[in-house]
């Protein structure tokens, strides 16, 4: 075998690996309580079905910040319960249907999403009223127990009182269909409590759960656990620099705090670590420098993982030069 043929045979087994990594997922106390209230919600309907009971649904809100690990908890709960649930779109019966509300987020263009997330090739000029009693109709169909809507809080905004009186009702009758009830899996940024709230009836048949923001001292054991965990998945050692509480917490502050973005953080450092150095390498600070780097912009004195004083640095931010340099200090 030639150079050539081994690099390539050697960077396919890495890439490999790095799919490893993105499948991993080391779920949060958040994703503990929507597996406990899916499943309870799930085994009630099933009792429901079975004795030709028809109650009215219960539903989940799921809220956080952009990368608090909102989506990657709704499609591990999808993972988990596959074999009891059927959730291929594909099938005849799809038993969780989901989607991401698009924009503008219309109740009319909401509903023909959800048509055709649900197979129906819609095409037409229905208002909105009569696209959502055929969503019913589908629903029906397809024997659908959950529909999920990713970034639910758009489906209010820039809205007038009047319409988003009429998103509320909407979801509503969804829930309190008689003829086939359908619990929602509502999924997005805060505001999306504003539009559950605005209706008594609606909140009280709600479970809401709330992803938080990662704590800079409560949560430095366990986002030290986490980079060992996906270094062992990889295969690779730890270095001393990214075994402290140090380290950690410039890791959460570079990923704003956010659980989703630290773990996309620390997959592109073992992956850097990988494609680098091969299954020899020791994951350490630099491969997280480097990886910041690249996603920011950064120069080393605005790198979160290099900067004496990185509280200052906004790690959301592209290309930010800041200030510049103080007088004696390195660019």
């Amino acid at each position: 075998m030639n150079k050539h043929s081994k690099k390539f045979q050697f960077d396919k087994i890495i890439r490999k690996t790095v799919q490893s990594l993105r499948q991993l997922y080391i779920p949060l106390s958040e994703y503990d309580k929507l597996d406990a209230r899916f499943g309870n919600i799930l085994e009630q309907r099933r009792a429901d079905e079975a004795d030709g009971v028809a109650f009215q649904a219960r539903s989940i809100m799921l809220v956080g910040p952009s990368g608090s690990g909102k989506t990657t908890a709704v499609r591990y709960l999808k993972h988990k319960y596959r074999h009891a649930l059927a959730t291929d779109p594909e099938k005849e019966f799809c038993e969780f249907v989901d989607l991401q509300v698009p924009s503008p987020a219309t109740m009319k263009f909401v509903g023909a999403a959800t048509l055709r997330a649900l197979g129906y090739p819609y095409a037409g000029n229905k208002q909105g009223p009569a696209i959502w009693d055929q969503v019913k109709v589908q629903l029906k169909l397809r024997r659908t127990l959950f529909l999920g809507f990713d970034e639910a809080q758009d489906l209010a905004r820039y809205q007038t009182e009047k319409e988003r009186q009429s998103v509320v009702n909407t979801l509503k009758s969804l829930m309190e269909n008689s003829v086939w009830p359908v619990g929602l899996l509502l999924s997005g940024m805060p505001d999306l409590k504003k539009i559950v709230n605005q209706d008594a009836q609606l909140a009280r048949r709600v479970d809401p759960i709330e992803f938080k923001r990662l704590h800079a001292v409560r949560d430095v054991e366990h986002v030290i656990k986490i980079v060992q965990r996906y270094a062992d998945r990889a295969q690779i050692d730890v270095d001393a620099s990214v075994r402290n509480e140090a380290f950690a917490m410039r890791l959460i502050h570079a990923a704003d705090d956010q659980f989703g973005l630290l773990a996309e953080i620390v997959v592109l450092a073992v992956s850097r670590a990988l494609f680098t150095e091969g299954f020899e390498a020791k994951l350490g600070i630099r491969h997280f420098a480097e990886v910041y780097s690249e996603r920011n912009g950064a120069e080393a004195w605005m790198n979160v993982f290099i900067a004496e004083d990185y509280g200052r640095i906004n790690p959301r931010k592209l290309l930010d030069d800041g200030d510049g340099p103080e007088d004696g200090e390195d660019a």
